[in-house]
């Protein structure tokens, strides 16, 4: 069919021609794909660097006709007699494709899924947004969408466009602020980013997707597709079992752990292990240790890997680091399939200014907030997301369900809350901004707490959230319908402040501090609380938990064994972060490895044979449980003497069917004959004592006590103990 080139360009000025020739126009299906024009169909292709382009019949292959060049920067047209089903036959220089017209596919997303991204309740925003591989009218391909409101142009770029912005332009749905487009022919594996010219028409760096399910390791930035086959799980009794309730209420042992540097190959460059080597070394050893969970500091994809992932830009991404995300959906299968939950660190916080992330995404302030004195963190020079938006609150709640529902994560530890609840946060007097009212909370964030767990609740019921908020904000672990926040558990920030700064200290001196290891336990109930010897705790100079204790090397792990057991009875769920179990002596390198050889010298395997025998008795004994959050669980033994620097806590189970006494001596002075009131007469067993000689102690055992009717501490009976130098003891009360 013999058509003039006007005609092939028909109702298209010259200022949109020049437009989409520049990668300027804001509308391409308005000139490319096919187009009725006087009675025939003119299909239009921009394929710069084709040398020619055929339209073929997508049913039987021949050739309907062939293009002609519209403009010689890259347009071709062709006109057919009808609109049937057709493909492109291009021809490169090195090669030929024949492939469907991006630009023949109609519309994409429904309206509804439009409506609910504007509202900021879309939660299942990585099958919607971000690349998603699927079939359209029988053909396989992958549907492109990107939420950038104030662009002038969005387009989709890669491997396979020669990474052009010209090529492939999506199409903006204006209602939501969304530029969609369905490429067909490619597959998982593809590279891909968006090319965005902003509304003064300036052409921004190539952004990497803001809900790509798979990134590119670092320091590369692409995303990259990712399969939408779902992973095959195992764990369909872990996750119909008991009830986050339960879990919560039972023993609660954490490891903390930095996938990158808890164990690295050197025999291959000092690697870092991947997900199914992580599966085979770190799971195994961590259930055979009796922790409850793993928690991973934040495996979302971030550029900088000395943040540890604290700077995230890929919050749907699980980092490409440690292998694709199947591999991480079987690691965390794995952990389920040997008793342990994972928990996520997650980061809703801030994120990283790089040009080809979230900052200024579109040529506007459209992640963070404009101002800086709300925007801005200067203590990380990272950016403030805008909690105001309702696009943003989705996006953020859309990734914490991702974590959730697709990799059957347990929980998600939620990082630096109190930074989000204070607007005035680490800012001096002017450098913030007040809320309506006048005040220093910031209401957008504590509506999007609330907001936050009780949708995770509601379609998760069997995930927990944990807040590490180091202030005394009221009713952070309290319902929402009770004015609280909703999380499940609370970082104990004071009780490890308080707990480390009296260990730290010469025992001469501890008698004078001996308050700050009773304070904890007048606020321990106004919270549901974790106590966090975490990663923060071993690194940037503060030295191991080793090399924290006072005193000569025996002391130093003497010191340190007591510790842990105070720590694990005291109420208050447990976490412990990797090395500290085998009292690493360094601090916490990232780009190390736990030092494992320490564990030629029975010093250190002492430490770590305490740590699991502490996570068995804990598992063991309900007494030990109850307390955590029930105050009923929990009385002072001995809480005064601050001369002797003992300690003594009374845990009871439920109904006080069973009782544990936890009696600890803060001094190197052995304690003969001490006296404590007991609540139950008849004799105590001693469960365990951190003087053992399998732990590395003296071996002063106190065995099996009877009481005697000798009044004590407000009790009519007493045990008469050997308390070792600078020891822990439990012992098990008679049943009543």
């Amino acid at each position: 069919m013999n058509v003039e080139r006007s005609e092939l360009l028909a109702g298209i000025g010259q200022d949109a021609l020049w437009a989409l020739i520049e990668g300027r126009h804001g509308d391409p299906f308005s000139i490319l794909g096919p187009h009725r024009s006087g009675g025939m169909t003119i299909v239009r292709v921009y394929l710069p660097g084709a040398e020619a382009v055929d339209l073929i019949d997508a049913t039987s292959g021949r050739v309907v006709a062939p293009f002609s060049i519209a403009h010689p920067s890259g347009l071709f047209a062709a006109a057919a007699a009808s609109r049937t089903g057709y493909r492109l036959r291009i021809t490169w220089p090195d090669a030929v494709q024949i492939t469907e017209d991006p630009y023949s596919f109609g519309l994409l997303l429904g309206e509804l899924d439009l409506h609910l991204i504007s509202e900021g309740t879309h939660y299942s925003l990585s099958r919607t947004l971000g690349a998603v591989d699927m079939s359209i009218d029988g053909i396989s391909g992958v549907r492109f969408a990107v939420w950038a409101p104030n662009a002038r142009r969005v387009s989709v770029v890669g491997d396979f466009n020669a990474w052009d912005g010209r090529r492939n332009p999506m199409r903006l749905r204006p209602s939501a602020g969304v530029w969609e487009l369905f490429i067909p022919r490619l597959a998982p594996g593809e590279r891909y980013k968006f090319e965005i010219v902003d509304a003064e028409g300036t052409c921004l760096p190539q952004k990497a997707d803001p809900v790509a399910r798979a990134s590119e390791a670092a320091p590369s930035t692409a995303s990259i597709v990712a399969s939408s086959t779902p992973f095959r799980w195992t764990d369909d009794g872990w996750m119909k079992g008991r009830s986050r309730q339960d879990r919560l209420e039972g023993a609660f042992s954490v490891y903390e752990v930095h996938a990158g540097s808890w164990l690295r190959d050197l025999k291959d460059g000092n690697r870092s292990l991947d997900w199914v080597e992580l599966s085979q070394r770190l799971v195994p050893y961590v259930a055979d240790m009796g922790f409850t969970h793993i928690e991973l500091l934040p495996i979302m994809e971030h550029p900088f890997g000395g943040s540890w992932g604290y700077q995230p830009l890929g919050l749907f991404a699980p980092t490409g680091r440690y292998g694709t995300p199947e591999d991480f959906a079987y690691f965390t299968d794995r952990c389920h399939g040997a008793g342990l939950g994972v928990i996520l660190d997650w980061v809703p916080a801030h994120f990283p200014t790089d040009v080809w992330g979230l900052a200024r995404f579109d040529g506007s302030a459209l992640y963070e907030h404009e101002d800086p004195r709300e925007g801005l963190h200067r203590d990380w020079n990272t950016l403030i997301y805008n909690l105001g938006r309702n696009e943003v609150k989705g996006f953020l709640i859309a990734s914490a369900l991702e974590w959730l529902e697709r990799y059957h994560i347990d929980g998600l530890r939620v990082d630096a809350v109190a930074s989000m609840l204070y607007r005035d946060y680490s800012r001096n007097e002017g450098e913030w901004i007040p809320n309506q009212y006048g005040g220093r909370e910031n209401l957008e964030a504590v509506e999007f707490f609330k907001h936050l767990n009780s949708i995770i609740h509601e379609r998760c019921p069997h995930a927990m959230t944990i807040a590490e908020e180091s202030t005394a904000w009221p009713g952070v672990t309290k319902p929402p319908e009770q004015g609280g926040l909703g999380f499940d558990i609370k970082w104990n920030m004071g009780w490890m402040h308080d707990s480390l700064s009296y260990i730290e200290k010469d025992p001469i001196y501890r008698s004078y501090a001996h308050g700050t290891m009773t304070f904890g336990m007048i606020y321990a109930y106004s919270e549901r609380f974790i106590l966090p010897i975490s990663h923060d705790e071993v690194v940037y100079g503060k030295g191991s938990l080793l090399t924290k204790m006072p005193g000569d090397e025996w002391q130093k792990f003497a010191n340190l064994r007591s510790y842990l057991a105070f720590m694990w009875g005291h109420p208050g769920k447990k976490l412990l972060f990797m090395g500290s179990e085998v009292a690493q002596p360094g601090e916490w390198n990232h780009d190390g490895s736990v030092t494992w050889d320490v564990l030629d010298r029975p010093q250190h395997v002492g430490i770590q044979r305490l740590v699991k025998d502490l996570n068995g008795l804990y598992a063991d004994e309900p007494a030990l449980q109850f307390g955590d959050f029930h105050p009923e669980g929990f009385e002072w033994a001995a809480a005064d003497d601050a001369v002797n620097s003992v300690l003594g806590m009374l845990r009871y189970a439920p109904d006080r069917a069973s009782s544990v006494l936890v009696m600890s001596n803060f001094t190197p002075v052995p304690r003969y004959g001490y006296r404590i009131g007991v609540p139950s007469d008849g004799v105590w067993i001693e469960r365990m004592t951190t003087d053992a000689r399998e732990y590395g102690g003296s071996g002063l055992v106190n065995g099996a006590v009877s009481t005697e009717p000798v009044p004590a501490h407000g009790r009519p009976v007493s045990l008469s103990l050997t308390l070792p130098p600078l020891s822990t003891i439990f012992l098990q009360g008679p049943s009543p």
